[in-house]
């Protein structure tokens, strides 16, 4: 049957359309009974029925569907928030539209637009600044929203993120603990909130455990990437001595310690040990294997999802925030000063 409709399936199925449509609908099919459910989906498959999600929207004002705001989807920590969000979604009848904004402020507005356009019931959004205009414009407009990885200074909205300072704390102590007094903390942008909590954080670190600190000691990279950690460690190893250990802001910066280490004759971990955050794929492989701070970034877009879920069914609008824990893993980037 070329195109069958929800009629088609009610009239096969000996039910009215009205009870048809529950019964295909994840989030109303409690409403009928079990059986009538079993034999209206069935029919469904037998006749290759699929839902119109536009005509269902405009019938009930939702269109099941909510916006997924990443800044670089090229980024290893994002795919698995993505597959977080989207099996949390999934349980629930709802589907994701991603967006992936280069992190460009206009680009990020016109596709927000273009979400909001498509009647998406909520946002999750991994791109948040410090100071974000357009997450205050949305806060405004009262659109239901959940921050993941950053949070953005004045709005109210659920948060979910891994717990930035223990993360930095275990990555400190590691170093301490092998003999490291002069560590170094190749930054994340102070735009973002991880940039400054993991930075705030490396600095009492440093101090609680009586360990060298001062400004010469950290340097902030403009973006969250290789080639910006690359120009951070160049620009901190220029102007700093007897740095034997460096804290990288994330995985990416960490790539980046590695390429100036290779490329100044730097043995790692034998001259400098270097510790990364966030545990992406693949860094077991590399030469040496990066010791990292892991985070549990499917569980951050599970629990995102969830959230933004619990707003738009009325259960919970509060703005709370949600800190997962971290753990260090250790591997061979890392060892004792003036080698193993």
């Amino acid at each position: 049957m070329p195109n069958p409709t929800l009629r088609d399936v009610a009239d096969a199925a000996g039910v009215h359309p009205a009870t048809a449509s529950r019964a295909l609908n994840a989030n109303t099919r409690a409403l009928v009974n079990a059986e009538t459910a079993r034999r209206v989906l069935r029919v469904a498959e037998q006749l290759g029925y699929r839902p119109n999600p536009i005509a269902r929207g405009l019938k009930t004002a939702k269109s099941a569907t909510i916006g997924l705001v990443i800044p670089d989807l090229t980024n290893p920590l994002f795919p698995p928030i993505v597959r977080g969000v989207e099996d949390a979604l999934e349980e629930a009848g709802y589907t994701a539209l991603i967006v992936n904004t280069d992190g460009d402020p206009e680009r990020e507005r016109t596709l927000v637009e273009s979400l909001r356009s498509r009647q998406v019931e909520g946002l999750v959004i991994a791109t948040a600044l410090v100071h974000h205009p357009l997450l205050e414009e949305l806060q405004r407009s009262d659109i239901p929203m959940v921050m993941v990885n950053r949070r953005a200074e004045g709005i109210e909205a659920p948060y979910v993120g891994p717990d930035d300072a223990a993360g930095i704390e275990l990555a400190v102590r590691h170093l301490a603990q092998l003999g490291h007094r002069r560590i170094a903390h190749v930054a994340g942008p102070a735009t973002t909130s991880t940039g400054v909590a993991r930075a705030r954080a490396f600095g009492g670190a440093v101090r609680e455990l009586g360990l060298d600190h001062g400004p010469e000691l950290m340097v902030t990279c403009t973006q969250w990437t290789e080639g910006a950690g690359a120009a951070g460690l160049r620009q901190l190893l220029d102007g700093t001595e007897g740095v034997t250990a460096v804290v990288a802001g994330n995985d990416l910066i960490a790539l980046g310690c590695y390429d100036v280490c290779a490329e100044r004759r730097i043995d790692c971990p034998d001259e400098l040990s270097i510790v990364g955050f966030n545990d992406m794929p693949f860094l077991d492989k590399l030469r040496p294997p990066l010791t990292t701070v892991s985070v549990p970034n499917t569980q951050i877009g599970t629990d995102a999802a969830r959230l933004l879920l619990e707003a738009l069914h009325g259960t919970d609008r509060s703005a709370r925030s949600v800190l997962l824990p971290t753990s260090l893993v250790e591997r061979g980037s890392t060892a004792p000063p003036g080698g193993r």
